[in-house]
């Protein structure tokens, strides 16, 4: 790399359900922070009032941490005003950046702040993410399922747009913004932040003649996303931005996760100082090691990130390296050893993990049920359980999900974030001045002589900044600096500088975004609909009038609106053919079923699946009966 060129700048991306987790996420390392407001972001479930989220701001802004809203939801006709108002609220608010999915907003009035494109709005190709750029968005947040490659290719033809790339957390099965399963079985719409978890549900898989191929399995589930050791490829392809998923999580995710991820992208700065160089300032103390596998977690997967897993498998049961857990849904945490020996109240275990009273653990059982018990009493390897869990085996595989003595850690303040400073202490005129990182303040004082050298005194009293974001790391003087100056006014002056630079708005630097071109532009007819016809246009969430007038369409078309028979609910990366081994393309034995297969609810509902190879994507359809 030309020496010459600015090091590249990497963001961690954290997520905050409240103002304490921001705080949280904020101290333990991020870069930048994203909430919900009181509506309109993809999580009904958590919503923050205007001033939290101006009290963020103001925390974040010493650190230079940014902080983005997401107001990525579809937007109906008579919340548009509503909508228009708030982005205004979170302006003024000092916030950086909104996220957005609904197209409509971009024909509002807007203050200048800088537009995201959520992944809401299915960014998976080059052509998609020139066009957000185009229209005004600075930064585009991919879809999850592109691979390195892929981001890279993107990156190669549009580089002029920040790209942002989850890393941790949980998976839809469905690319985002495509989902409306939900709405379709529950009438909760995933586009206005109420998904029902439809891809966390048990199902049949059946062929066309009615053929049970699986019985009872849960078929879209995916397992969590990890790509913690990937970081430096991802950001070679050009992600600048690595965004932990999880807004409903619980502060000890936040604390977690976030510190672990900032210890990496520390790890990388340290290794290629001259390539990378941290979004944020301040550097992170912990109380605790950072272990991605004690917090919430469904086994972990690289996803698509190097393309399809190199060989699909015939069963899935947490144990292989596939991107489905077939299995169960919930937390199987972090695995602690095998099942040894069984006596009537209690066993011990094979391995070298410690454990401790309360400790949660869990394990499939021989029919593949996931079994979850809680130990009472501990005596070195050997588990008391409150009571025995049934079908726990001799040579069953073990893991623990709730890790007592890890939660107690980080149920206490566990992280400290400190800026350094480099102070500067000079006589001036009519005083003295005390200066750091730009700023400077100047005290009107006598010069008195030292009979004594002052410098000790000096140094303890300007570098008492307890409870401030900033920790004294020297005092500057110069060589001729011989004087006496009260252990108060030095007080005043440290004071004094310090809430200057807290007060400074200087780290706050809105983006002007694009104006809206009034001619019409590349996407100004949904897209989809040259493919899956009429059914098709609700793929392009339009569900107000001014969302019409952005694409040239005459009415709203979005599913939650108008509820088309037959319609595509998901578009999916994960392919049951493939993880069933039975994906040619990949390898994979041919078939002995007949096609269309179906998946079959609880309640007896089913929906069609459709292969499309030439685009290794799985369509699920909403079934006519």
């Amino acid at each position: 790399m030309n020496s010459l060129l600015s090091p590249q700048t990497l963001e961690l991306l954290a997520p905050a359900k409240d103002l304490e987790c921001g705080i949280a996420a904020i101290d333990h390392g991020a870069d930048a922070v994203y909430i919900g407001a009181e509506r309109f972001g993809a999580r009904a479930a958590v919503g923050n009032s205007t001033d939290d989220i101006r009290q963020l701001c103001d925390y974040a802004r010493p650190f230079g941490v940014k902080i983005y809203v997401t107001v990525n939801t579809i937007v109906y006709d008579d919340e548009l005003e509503a909508t228009r108002q708030l982005i205004w609220q979170l302006y003024e608010a000092g916030v950086d950046a909104i996220l957005v999915q609904d197209m409509g907003i971009l024909k509002m009035e807007l203050p200048p702040i800088a537009l995201h494109a959520s992944t809401q709005t299915d960014n998976r190709s080059a052509e998609k993410v020139r066009w957000l750029r185009d229209v005004g968005f600075s930064r585009v947040v991919l879809a999850r399922e592109l691979s390195a490659s892929e981001i890279a290719d993107i990156h190669r033809e549009v580089p002029n747009v920040e790209l942002e790339a989850f890393v941790h957390g949980a998976l839809c099965v469905s690319y985002s913004g495509q989902c409306y399963a939900s709405q379709y079985c529950f009438r909760r719409s995933a586009n206005r932040g109420e998904c029902a978890q439809f891809c966390r549900m048990k199902f049949d898989l059946l062929d066309a003649d009615g053929k049970l191929i699986v019985n009872d399995r849960y078929l879209l589930s995916l397992k969590d996303m990890n790509r913690i050791d990937r970081l430096q490829q991802l950001a070679d392809a050009g992600v600048v931005s690595f965004k932990i998923e999880g807004r409903l999580k619980g502060m000890d995710y936040v604390k977690n996760v976030t510190a672990a991820y900032s210890e990496q992208l520390n790890a990388i700065v340290r290794s290629h100082p001259d390539r990378y160089q941290r979004a944020s300032r301040g550097y992170c103390k912990y109380t605790f090691k950072p272990n991605l596998d004690k917090t919430f977690n469904r086994g972990y997967t690289h996803y698509f990130l190097d393309g399809h897993p190199l060989s699909p498998q015939g069963r899935n049961d947490c144990k292989e390296p596939e991107i489905a857990c077939f299995d169960t849904p919930k937390s199987m945490g972090e695995f602690v050893g095998t099942v040894k020996e069984l006596r009537r109240d209690s066993f011990n275990v094979a391995g070298l993990s410690i454990f401790s009273n309360g400790d949660g653990l869990c394990f499939l059982d021989p029919n593949g049920q996931l079994q979850g018990f809680r130990v009472n009493k501990v005596e070195g390897n050997r588990l008391f359980p409150h009571q025995m869990p049934r079908g726990l085996r001799p040579g069953l595989r073990l893991f623990r999900n709730n890790d007592q003595d890890f939660d107690r850690l980080l149920s206490k303040p566990s992280a400290e974030r400190k800026i350094p400073l480099q102070l500067r202490l000079n006589a001036v005129p009519d005083g003295f001045s005390l200066s750091a990182e730009g700023y400077e303040v100047t005290l009107p004082a006598d010069h008195q002589q030292a009979q004594k050298s002052q410098q000790e005194n000096i140094v303890r009293q300007l570098s008492k900044l307890g409870g401030t974001p900033y920790e004294c790391i020297g005092v500057e003087l110069p060589a001729d600096f011989n004087y006496f100056i009260p252990s108060s006014q030095l007080a005043t002056l440290r004071r004094h500088l310090v809430e200057q630079m807290l007060n400074s708005k200087s780290t706050f630097h809105p983006i002007t975004h694009g104006r809206i071109p009034e001619t019409k532009n590349a996407f100004s007819t949904p897209p989809f609909i040259e493919k899956y016809g009429t059914a098709g246009q609700h793929l392009s969430n339009i569900a107000n009038h001014l969302a019409c007038s952005f694409y040239g369409v005459s009415s709203p078309k979005a599913f939650e609106i108008h509820q088309q028979p037959e319609a595509v609910l998901m578009q999916c990366r994960h392919c049951l053919r493939y993880s069933l081994g039975h994906c040619v393309k990949h390898g994979g034995s041919r078939p002995s079923w007949i096609e269309p297969l179906y998946l079959r609810l609880g309640d007896g509902r089913r929906f069609r699946l459709e292969f499309d190879c030439k685009k290794c994507q799985m369509n699920v359809y909403a079934e006519v009966y």
